[in-house]
């Protein structure tokens, strides 16, 4: 006799509180083996750099005095051991959701009336750009705020991303947006919640928004896409369009080559450490708020900790695959205007076409909050996560239930 069969002869009450004890959260901790590490830096050490392109700034690429130092001091002074206890700091667990294993810090708010918030990632980033949030939303009396403010914090590593399981082929937005609603919903116990997130984190909020509307309070974003539509447009959306159609040009070429052939980019990274983290940390540069200098953003052990997440748990080559996954696992067309509503932060820094003005907005969303960021870029918290928790708090006090 299957599973399957034994718990359709027991009680229905008896068999859900059975599955919802086996599909129940287990705490975790990242706990990466030596060999893991000794592996890693032994790839560090003996690989060859290319020719040098010469130019002191990042018009090639990834700029080879960078990437040399970054080398240079992940062999002698970045300490993974001290990485991984920070990533340690808050509650994290596994849950079993579908057919993944969900990655997730859970942080109770310390407050009267904690709202649900989940965050969510994209690429290249990871769970580690949030860590510096979670205190002062979950506890904002602690750090300057009201305890009116507090959050139950979720941040779940996307599936093939971190330390969540692999799907077995791509998946994007709309299944990633369903997993979290069962996570939340039926594994965490929460009927309504806030989202958040910018980059694959904007694609998977705005699906879980029109998915499941009656579950989501709001939702703050810090990115978002979309074409203007044809026709009257004001002087601001022309020049928005003409300015993100000439970056597209300029800086999509990695998304084409990701989302049309991912199994080519994963055999260029995988395995290579050195290489992973050019890919990953070109991105850092350009689409951040740094102007000549990364590290006036990111220092070197925040760089090499989010690549390091990618290569300890081999996911550099499943987390390219979401690409494909947004091509293939799409939802149904979008049709008019969401109704949740929707907090914005513009961020100087982000990609053009992932800042639309304000009126591209107000005609997309039900715009209650847009906020002109006077700094910061597409790795918003990590970036500055002082402004970014001060727009999300502002936001949902004006949403609370």
């Amino acid at each position: 006799m299957t599973r399957r069969d034994a718990l359709r002869l027991l009680p229905v009450s008896f068999s859900l509180t059975m599955l919802a004890q086996n599909n129940a959260p287990r705490p975790f901790k990242v706990d990466i083996p030596q060999a893991t590490l000794n592996r890693i830096l032994a790839r560090v050490k003996s690989t060859r750099l290319p020719d040098r392109l010469d130019a002191p700034d990042w018009r090639y690429g990834a700029n080879w005095n960078y990437m040399k130092s970054l080398a240079e001091y992940w062999i002698t002074q970045f300490d993974w051991k001290k990485a991984q206890a920070n990533l340690n700091r808050y509650p994290q667990f596994i849950a079993r959701v579908d057919d993944y294993d969900i990655h997730f810090y859970h942080v109770k708010g310390r407050g009267p009336k904690p709202l649900p918030l989940i965050l969510t990632h994209g690429w290249p980033g990871s769970v580690f750009e949030f860590l510096e949030a979670i205190g002062p939303l979950s506890d904002p009396a602690r750090h300057g705020g009201s305890a009116e403010d507090a959050f139950d914090i979720i941040v779940p590593s996307i599936p093939g991303f971190g330390f969540s399981s692999k799907p077995k082929q791509p998946i994007g937005p709309p299944t990633t947006a369903r997993l979290w609603h069962s996570l939340m919903t039926s594994l965490l116990g929460y009927s309504r919640f806030g989202a958040q997130g910018g980059d694959w984190g904007n694609a998977i909020t705005l699906a879980l928004a029109r998915e499941f509307p009656q579950s989501i309070v709001g939702i703050h974003l810090n990115a978002t896409g979309g074409a203007a539509p044809a026709g009257d447009l004001s002087d601001e959306e022309r020049a928005w369009q003409q300015t993100a159609a000439a970056y597209r040009t300029q800086e999509l070429d990695y998304f084409n080559e990701q989302q049309h052939k991912p199994g080519t980019v994963a055999f260029a990274l995988y395995d290579n450490p050195i290489g992973t983290a050019g890919w990953i940390v070109e991105k850092f540069k350009i689409w951040s708020d740094s102007a000549n200098d990364i590290e006036s953003v990111f220092s070197k052990d925040q760089i090499l900790t989010n690549v390091m997440i990618y290569l300890v748990t081999d996911t550099v080559a499943t987390a390219v695959w979401f690409y494909r996954g947004a091509l293939d696992d799409r939802a149904a067309p979008i049709r008019g205007k969401l109704e949740t509503p929707t907090g914005f932060a513009s961020f100087p820094g982000e990609m053009p076409s992932l800042n639309p003005p304000r009126s591209f907005l107000e005609r997309n969303f039900n715009l209650v909050q847009y906020t002109k960021m006077p700094k910061g870029g597409h790795f918003a918290c990590l970036e500055q996560p002082k402004l970014f928790v001060d727009d999300v708090r502002s936001f949902f006090r004006k949403v609370r239930l």
